[in-house]
C-alpha cells in the first residue's frame, strides 16, 4: 500500500513537472508569435512560421496519448496552453486548438473504428501531420443546430465516394487530414470520415474574407468524387443521443487569451502615458483605475467559470454526458466577458486604439469572432431556458 502511494505521488510529480515545462514553452512561443501577429493579420496569410515552431516544439502531439508518443494532456492542461498561445497570436491558437481538440476527444472516447487513431497519432508524432474537423456547410449552417450534411458518402466497392463542400475549414490550405461529416448513402445518417488531403479530388477554394481571425484561413474544402477506404469511416453519429464535447472549451480559452493580451497592452499604456495636463501617468486617474478593476473582474469570472468546468470534466468523467449546459454556459460567459475586456481596454487607450498600427484594433476584430463560433448566444440562452422550463 505504501509503495503504491509512493508510485502515485511520483507519477503526479512527474506529470506536474511536464505540464509546467509545456506551459513555459507556450510562454516562449507566445512571445515569438506576438512579433508576427500584425503581419499575419494585415496580410491575411496562414501562420506557417508559427506552425513550424509548434511542430518543432512537438505541440501538435500535446493531446495524443503517451502510449502513442504524445504528451497526454487532459482538457484542463490543454486549455491553459490555448489561453497562453492566444495572447501571442489568436488565429494560431484557434487553429492549433481544433487540431488538438479533435485528438483529445478521440483519446478520451477511443471511438474511432479499428486502429485508425493509433495510425493517425503515430503519423502526427513522427511527421507533424495537421488535421481538423470539417463540418460546417453554407446550406445547413452550423452543425450545432442539427441538420443532415449536404456532403454525401456513397457506398462503393471497398469504400466510399465523397462529394460536397465544407465551409469555414480552418487551416484548409495547410491540412494533411480532414475529418468530414457526410450523409451516408443518402440515409440521413451522419458519418465522420477521415480524408487524406493528398487524395485525388480534394481542392481548396479561397473564400475566407473575414475581418476577424484572418490567419485561420478558413476557406472552403471541396470534395469532388473523392474515394476513401471503408476503414476511413471513423464513427457514426445516430443523432439520438447528445454528445458533450468538452474540447470545444478551447473557443472560450482562446478569447480569454485575446482579452488578456488587450489588458496587458492597456495597462502598459496607462502606466507609460503622461499627458501634460496631468501630474503623472493616466493609471492614477480614478476612472482609468475603475476600468482596470472591471477588466480584472471580467477576466477573473471568465477564468473561474472556464477552469472549474474543465476541472469537473477531468475529475468527474462520469458526469460528462450531463455537462452540455455547463459547456455552453461557459462559452457564453467567457466570450462575452472577453469582448467587454477588449472594449474597456480600448476606452482606456482612447482614439489611439483605432490606429491600424495598434494591436487593440486587431484584438477587437478577433474577439468579436467568439460571439459567432457555435453555439451562438441565442442558441445557448434558449437551450438553457428549455432545460428548466421544458420545450413548449
Amino acid at each position: 500500500m505504501v509503495k503504491a502511494v509512493a508510485v502515485a505521488e511520483t507519477k503526479q510529480h512527474t506529470d506536474q513537472t511536464n505540464i509546467e515545462k509545456i506551459l513555459k514553452q507556450a510562454e516562449e512561443l507566445k512571445e515569438i508569435f506576438s512579433t508576427r501577429a500584425d503581419a499575419i493579420d494585415s496580410e491575411g496569410v496562414f501562420p506557417y512560421k508559427n506552425f513550424a515552431d509548434l511542430k518543432n516544439a512537438n505541440f501538435l502531439s500535446l493531446t495524443i496519448p503517451k502510449e502513442y508518443g504524445g504528451k497526454g494532456l487532459n482538457l484542463l492542461e490543454y486549455l491553459q496552453v490555448q489561453e497562453i498561445i492566444a495572447q501571442g497570436d489568436a488565429p494560431t491558437a484557434l487553429s492549433l486548438g481544433w487540431h488538438l481538440g479533435v485528438l483529445l476527444e478521440a483519446a478520451e472516447n477511443r471511438h474511432w473504428q479499428g486502429s485508425t487513431f493509433e495510425k493517425v497519432s503515430t503519423n502526427i508524432v513522427r511527421n507533424k501531420a495537421l488535421l481538423n474537423l470539417a463540418q460546417t456547410e453554407r446550406a445547413t449552417g452550423s452543425p450545432s443546430r442539427g441538420g443532415t450534411p449536404g456532403t454525401t458518402a456513397k457506398k462503393v466497392k471497398d469504400g466510399w465516394r465523397l462529394n460536397g463542400v465544407k465551409a469555414f475549414t480552418s487551416m484548409a490550405e495547410a491540412l494533411d487530414y480532414s475529418i468530414i461529416t457526410a450523409d451516408l448513402d443518402y440515409t440521413g445518417t451522419k458519418g465522420f470520415i477521415l480524408v487524406d488531403h493528398n487524395l485525388e479530388g480534394i481542392s481548396i477554394k479561397e473564400t475566407w474574407d473575414s475581418i476577424s481571425m484572418r490567419g485561420t484561413k478558413s476557406d472552403d474544402l471541396v470534395l469532388n468524387d473523392v474515394f476513401v477506404k471503408e476503414e476511413d469511416l471513423l464513427f457514426v453519429e445516430d443523432g439520438k443521443s447528445f454528445t458533450a464535447r468538452g474540447w470545444y472549451l478551447q473557443v472560450p480559452a482562446v478569447y480569454i487569451g485575446i482579452a488578456a493580451a488587450a489588458k496587458d497592452y492597456a495597462i502598459k499604456f496607462a502606466s507609460d502615458y503622461s499627458p501634460s495636463t496631468l501630474p503623472g501617468p493616466i493609471k492614477d486617474v480614478p476612472e482609468v483605475r475603475r476600468k482596470i478593476g472591471k477588466i480584472e473582474l471580467e477576466l477573473f469570472n471568465a477564468r473561474q467559470v472556464l477552469y472549474s468546468v474543465a476541472r469537473k470534466w477531468v475529475e468527474q468523467p462520469e458526469q460528462r454526458i450531463n455537462m452540455g449546459k455547463e459547456l455552453a454556459a461557459v462559452k457564453h460567459i467567457a466570450t462575452n466577458s472577453a469582448n467587454k475586456v477588449v472594449d474597456l481596454a480600448m476606452k482606456i487607450v482612447g482614439a489611439r486604439s483605432l490606429s491600424a498600427s495598434n494591436p487593440l484594433q486587431r484584438h477587437f476584430r478577433d474577439v468579436r469572432a467568439g460571439l459567432h463560433n457555435p453555439p451562438t448566444d441565442d442558441a445557448i440562452v434558449y437551450n438553457l431556458a428549455d432545460s428548466v422550463l421544458g420545450k413548449s
